[in-house]
């Protein structure tokens, strides 16, 4: 054989550029994580020359410890985290042990874009609206049921257990666990598992709770424990519904931060090392009942009952998905009342006169915001969806899935507390004099938007026949040609409703808005979240509808274009040239 067919084939631009994602991807997740970590970890002991902290000291500490309603502030906050989590869970795993393979499943399926749609912030305020003491639900049951002339003296929001709070996050959280184990179904293969199970004469909760969750939850786990991170150091939802005096932790460590007094930013480090504490706190507790349960559930799962609390777990499962899906429903409702009302005195169920002025006078005001809005979410989407594509695509290069330590990585924006590293962030742009503004904001939305992207596109991706790409190369195809005119067509649909996901999670992002920002980069969150603590709710709603409506409309074309692509690409519409061209 001759010398030159040995000579090994020198990759093109395409691979290599394809084979640098994944380390471009991992560094730009990891190193602003790690360099925001460090910037608060100086001030937290005292050393920030440039606010006069010339020595290392616990002062900022001893001030922290002397702080009114701290204890209140951290259980408000690990509470709120674990409780809101588990509740989550519970609710998925209960209605898929039900459902699954059903019609139900199917059509809740179906929702499952919507309610991913609304922003925290919009559902929140939703929330707000419709359960509070002069809300939709009191209105509606005043005074024919409640007997109520006048709003009930409760608090909500804001009540000092948290349950408002508790409400708003598992309102959004479990749409989101429900999509992961969505996605981590058939890598357990679920549906071979259930088949096997009922044909042992396992009833569908037993089969599915002895049969498919042991492979399922490793799956979520790292999912679940973004939920619990995100739930202990929330900062809008807090403000929205958590209660005020005090607030939680990561509210008050977010004040402390953007109050006008600097010597304050000592005690913000402070507080959000803290907060990095408490949230540490909540995943090593959830991680000591993981290991609780396993050792519980072990006899039970072969002890060979196959009808165990049937009923009890198809009537939870399904009423609880029915109620989750009808409050968020009614909130969203209880919005579009109010933001055309012109006069809604207690307890009448509907606004009159009803009037568009408040809108009207809203577009005055929304065009900076919404400008803000959809531009810095395009372009954290763009950014997150070519990286993301970049590592599944190198994934096919290689032949094997990213490790272990690499998913952890790209999962690591969602399990360190925003309010911890992003505050440091704020500290290393002011040390370099980096300017805080739009390119710094959509920096720090890609940190969030790229994981939900993965998460959301690496299944499909991964499923996709690779016999589509060999036979691409056989007809003598280039890489980046496969790629182009083979992959992504095929692809279109799940590359879509992954952009869609992510471009809502940019919509929905405050903390990284404020932070970066300098808050003079006005969003339609940042608006809605300032409004939400004012006296206008008509306003309020016009800002929260207006906030909604975007996502809404990225997933209806993330469901239309691929259709309509396909149609352009039909023999009818447009020959198709050779591959080897």
């Amino acid at each position: 054989m001759a010398a030159a067919n040995l000579t090994p084939v020198t990759p093109g631009v395409f691979t290599r550029l394809i084979r640098l994602m994944p380390v471009v991807t991992l560094g730009l997740l990891t190193l602003p994580v790690v360099a925001g970590l460090a910037g608060i970890i100086a001030p937290a002991l005292g050393w920030l020359p440039a606010l006069g902290g010339e020595s290392l000291s616990l002062a900022p500490w001893q001030a922290l410890g002397q702080t009114p309603g701290l204890g209140k502030m951290i259980s408000l906050s690990l509470t709120s985290g674990l409780i809101s989590a588990a509740l989550s869970l519970a609710i998925v795993l209960l209605f898929i042990a039900a459902f699954m393979e059903t019609a139900v499943f199917r059509l809740v399926r179906g929702l499952l874009s919507p309610l991913l749609a609304v922003p925290h912030s919009a559902a929140a305020i939703g929330v707000a609206f419709l359960l509070a003491p002069s809300g939709l639900a009191s209105r509606l049951l005043s005074p024919w049921a409640s007997g109520w002339a006048q709003p009930p003296d409760y608090l909500f929001p804001g009540d000092p257990f948290g349950l408002a709070l508790i409400s708003g996050l598992v309102l959004k959280e479990t749409p989101f666990l429900l999509l992961m184990c969505l996605a981590a179904l058939p890598q357990c293969q679920a549906s071979q598992r259930l088949k096997v199970a009922r044909s042992m004469g396992y009833s569908p909760a037993s089969a599915f709770t002895k049969a498919v969750l042991p492979g399922l939850y490793p799956l979520i786990r790292l999912p679940v424990y973004a939920v619990i991170a995100f739930a202990s150091a929330n900062v809008d939802v807090a403000i929205i519904l958590g209660p005020s005096t005090p607030p939680t932790l990561p509210v008050a460590v977010m004040r402390w931060q953007t109050d006008p007094d600097l010597s304050l930013r000592f005690l913000a480090s402070a507080g959000a090392l803290l907060q990095l504490g408490v949230t540490a706190a909540a995943l090593i507790i959830w991680w000591l009942i993981e290991q609780l349960l396993a050792s519980l559930l072990t006899c039970w799962r072969i002890n060979g009952k196959r009808h165990q609390a049937e009923q009890l777990s198809r009537w939870l499962g399904g009423s609880l998905i029915a109620a989750l899906i009808f409050l968020l429903s009614a909130a969203l409702i209880g919005l579009a009342m109010w933001s055309v009302a012109t006069w809604w005195p207690f307890p009448a169920a509907w606004p009159s006169p009803v009037s568009l002025g408040t809108w009207q006078q809203a577009t005055t005001t929304l065009g900076e915001p919404f400008r803000h809005t959809l531009s810095i979410g395009f372009a954290a989407t763009a950014l997150a969806m070519v990286l993301v594509i970049g590592c599944l695509e190198a994934e096919t290069l290689r032949t094997r899935a990213l490790s272990s330590s690499a998913i952890t990585i790209i999962y690591l924006p969602l399990l360190i507390p925003p309010v911890a590293f992003l505050y440091g962030l704020t500290q290393w742009q002011v040390q370099f004099g980096l300017s805080a503004g739009w390119l710094a904001v959509v920096l720090g939305h890609t940190l969030f938007v790229l994981p939900y992207v993965f998460l959301s596109l690496s299944e499909s991706y991964r499923r996709l026949d690779p016999r589509w790409s060999q036979l691409g190369a056989a007809l003598g195809a280039k890489p980046s040609r496969v790629f182009w005119q083979i992959k992504l067509p095929l692809m279109a649909a799940p590359i879509g409703v992954a952009a869609a996901v992510g471009f809502a999670v940019s919509v929905g992002q405050y903390l990284p808005t404020i932070l970066l920002g300098a808050g003079r980069l006005a969003t339609l969150t940042t608006d809605a979240v300032a409004l939400s603590s004012g006296g206008d709710r008509r306003l309020t709603a016009v800002y929260a509808l207006t906030q909604l409506t975007l996502p809404a409309l990225g997933f209806a074309l993330a469901l239309g274009l691929p259709r309509l692509l396909r149609q352009r690409r039909s023999p009818r519409h447009k020959k198709h040239r050779p591959l080897s061209a």
